[in-house]
């Protein structure tokens, strides 16, 4: 029985170029990918630079919102403590002659 030459496998010269010629595309395809996340990098930073960031709630209005907050703490924290620790009412904590004597009981003024 002779063999047909077109009934046996691929040489090993074909099997070698067609390795060589998928793996040039895939290095292909991996630079091109490279090339296109570079891309998108580049007109993110674009946009970015381009358009300036709108802040709905500026900074000088959080320092405000903050210092309201930070006082309205300590006079509740004022009124709790005098109320419960002092056994007062807690708005006589906000009257100026309560304060007044607290003064003089820590400068020991008759």
């Amino acid at each position: 029985m002779t063999q047909n030459p077109s009934s046996q496998n691929t040489s090993p010269k074909t099997e070698q170029e067609s390795a060589a010629a998928s793996e040039e595309q895939e290095i292909q395809q991996e630079t091109s990918r490279k090339k296109e996340r570079k891309g998108k990098q580049q007109r993110k930073r674009r946009q970015k630079l381009s358009k300036p960031r709108l802040r709905i709630f500026p900074i000088w209005l959080r320092i405000i919102v903050i210092l309201i907050f930070a006082v309205t703490a300590f006079v509740i924290g004022l009124m709790i403590g005098f109320a419960v620790l002092g056994d007062g009412s807690p708005l006589e904590v906000l009257r100026l002659e309560t304060w007044q004597h607290i003064i003089d009981i820590v400068n020991k003024t008759d």
